[in-house]
């Protein structure tokens, strides 16, 4: 917390600013002061009729749902979820065929990163067709 706000907490310190200002200095910062608390006030008014207006909305549409034997449950469906299931792309087919330092065969579809097997083949000369399936 700043100093200047715990002098204006503390009504001991509050008296001792004060006494280095004078009356019309002093009238001066309460003005200031009921002008900040009174924004303050509409601002917080505001945010309650803003949180009314919310939760009568809230209210209305709940009881529309109701009224069409719709639960709240139904608008979060499967066939939302599985609406975005069926937009997901296909994997992509593989485009390169290599061996990994077991042995083993593997694919790789030429997106994200190369593989470190093929990218060494590249920094020794060789061409990444020579991997094409």
């Amino acid at each position: 917390m700043s100093d200047l706000l715990k002098s204006l907490k503390n009504i001991r310190s509050l008296r001792v600013a004060a006494k280095s200002l004078s009356l019309d200095e002093l009238e001066s910062l309460l003005e200031k002061l009921k002008t900040v608390l009174e924004e303050k006030r509409q601002e917080l008014a505001l945010a309650a009729q803003q949180e009314a207006e919310k939760l009568k909305a809230l209210a209305e549409v709940h009881n529309f749902l109701k009224e069409k034997g719709i639960a709240p449950e139904d608008l979060i469906s499967e066939r939302v979820t599985n609406k975005n299931a069926a937009t997901k792309r296909p994997a992509r087919p593989a485009k390169y065929k290599f061996k990994d330092e077991n042995g083993n065969i593997r694919t790789w579809t030429g997106q994200g990163r190369t593989p470190l097997v093929i990218q060494q083949a590249l920094d020794a000369g060789k061409s990444l067709s020579d991997f094409e399936i």
